[in-house]
């Protein structure tokens, strides 16, 4: 390994250990690290591999970090980075599942996280806000965040996100792309490797079949079924963290009750804290799943580990077979043009996660007055969301 290489692995370190608040904060220290300090690569690459991340489902600061590690060097490089960036803040959100059952069995744990759920709830319409006043700029928008809204409401089926996500690309795609496009995307798929296309799509497909072919009797259906479950979700995650939240709670809240939404929004808060990929709440949700049923120490770790596995896989395979022929892809209108539709129907997602995740706390006048004064603090002040809630575990410890 090049002594460059080496001082890249370097960087990785202080950016993984540095990277508080979501994806947007991030792609500014990806320009600090990458960028500026040490020019890894150009800041019109690093914009470019953002926009990538973005017209891709999975976790978009992931997919932007694994390009870089790419470019840089290959493969090899581009599978450390990855494992630096996901492994810490996995590994904490792990022991703090499996130390909430612990302790949630003496009210302590319940105690001091008793401000996290509504600064979470907080957070959640801070994002959703933001996101709102980004995407919502045209009717065609405003009525597929809506009409995603009222199906999610109604039908509360985890099948209605890949569903809706489809149709709002498709309608946002034939309405808005040029009819001069065909002849670019004839010239595009002419490059590409069908040898290449054949392995990737039967990658994708071996990991998203697993789940239903491992009968359910088996002592390891459960940590399959999860492996399956969050591979799934990765597959169809667009939007990043905001939107894997409403996915997690109406998969595995309200259809599935692996947990309820009190532990869920506890983490979700915990994880605001820390810096890293957000994508790592889901080896929360899966240490817990797996207590849900029984499981020991050993089980909780293993569910921790193929969630965050399968969440994060699907992004990392996309990102790296897409890499290679970017420049062709990114002059393909229908893309850009489906990404309107796509967002419009994220945000409405994450309204209705709002709604959903609002109904447990109740008509609790601390609760909303505190999801409030998250909401303002975010959004008419520069502190982020990790002094927020520490803010809150103190409150709730010496209150």
């Amino acid at each position: 390994m090049s002594k460059r290489q080496l001082l890249f692995i370097r960087d990785v370190f202080l950016f993984t250990f540095t990277a508080f608040g979501g994806a947007q904060a991030h792609l500014a220290l990806l320009l600090k690290y990458f960028v500026k300090n040490v020019p890894y690569i150009s800041e019109e690459e690093l914009l470019e591999l953002n926009a990538l991340a973005q017209v891709l489902p999975g976790p978009a600061s992931t997919q932007t970090l694994v390009g870089i590690g790419y470019k840089v060097g290959g493969l090899k490089l581009a599978i450390i980075t990855f494992l630096i960036w996901i492994i810490p803040s996995a590994a904490v959100m792990t022991f703090a599942a499996i130390s909430f059952a612990k302790w949630d069995q003496k009210q302590k744990f319940s105690t001091i996280l008793e401000y996290m759920q509504p600064i979470a709830l907080g957070i959640v319409a801070f994002g959703a806000f933001n996101l709102a006043k980004r995407v919502l700029v045209s009717q065609l928008t405003i009525f597929l965040a809506g009409a995603a809204v009222i199906v999610t409401l109604v039908l509360r089926n985890a099948y209605v996100f890949p569903i809706a996500i489809l149709i709002g690309g498709m309608i946002s795609s034939a309405i808005g792309t040029p009819k001069e496009e065909s002849e670019l995307r004839v010239k595009l798929f002419s490059n590409i490797n069908p040898k290449k296309l054949i392995y990737f799509s039967s990658v994708l497909l071996l990991f998203s079949l697993l789940g239903a072919i491992i009968n359910r009797t088996s002592p390891f259906s459960l940590p399959i079924r999860l492996f399956e479950n969050f591979y799934r979700n990765g597959i169809l995650i667009f939007g990043g963290g905001q939107v894997l939240v409403p996915l997690m709670f109406t998969e595995f809240v309200e259809m599935k009750h692996y947990l309820n939404g009190s532990s869920f929004l506890s983490g979700f808060a915990l994880q605001q804290a820390l810096p890293g990929p957000t994508f790592s709440f889901t080896s929360y949700v899966g240490a817990l799943s797996m207590k849900t049923f029984g499981y020991g120490l050993t089980g909780q770790i293993l569910g921790g580990f193929v969630a965050v596995m399968g969440i994060n896989l699907p992004g990392l395979i996309l990102v790296l077979f897409i890499v290679p022929f970017w420049e062709d892809l990114k002059k393909i209108s229908r893309i850009k043009y489906s990404m309107t539709g796509i967002n419009a129907v994220s945000v409405g997602f994450i309204i209705a996660a709002f709604i959903l995740l609002v109904k447990p706390m109740g008509l609790n006048a601390m609760g909303i007055g505190v999801m409030t004064g998250t909401f303002l603090v975010l959004n008419y002040t520069r502190i982020s969301p990790p002094f927020i809630v520490l803010a809150g575990i103190l409150l709730g410890y010496f209150i």
